[in-house]
């Protein structure tokens, strides 16, 4: 899965479900990669995010974006370059989904590919939030 959001402030990565999920996940062999403008909410307010990241480092990445990305505002995710959601604006939940169509998720796919290409290091598994 490939992330993309200003802050993931209202992603409730740090819930104990979405920790669930995503352990459900990864365990089956996923692969997480999230790319925000600032890791800061995850870093303060998502502490079992952080023991995710710390217990699978080796199939979670999460970058910073490139200064010149900053003015971005949407939203999105990618599910195994068939399907995305994504939301026009990060602060408004209004957007869309597309499912099963590798044609309409190839755009973001590859706009999230260009976008990696010039992020920065992020939160690791070491970063202790202090």
């Amino acid at each position: 899965m490939q992330l993309f959001d200003p802050d993931f402030a209202s992603w409730q990565l740090g819930s104990s479900e979405m920790d669930a999920l995503l352990r459900h996940f990864l365990s089956k062999h996923g692969k997480l990669t999230l790319l925000a403008h600032s890791n800061a909410e995850l870093e303060r307010n998502a502490p079992r995010f952080q023991r995710l990241l710390r217990d699978y480092s080796h199939a979670i990445e999460c970058r910073r974006s490139s200064p010149a990305l900053r003015l971005l505002t949407d939203s999105f995710c990618i599910a195994d370059q068939l399907h995305v959601v994504r939301r026009y604006h990060s602060d408004h939940f209004r957007g869309e989904a597309v499912y099963d169509s590798a044609t309409d998720t190839q755009v973001c796919g590859e706009r999230y590919a260009e976008m990696w290409a010039e992020s920065l290091p992020g939160l690791n598994a070491d970063t202790t939030g202090l």
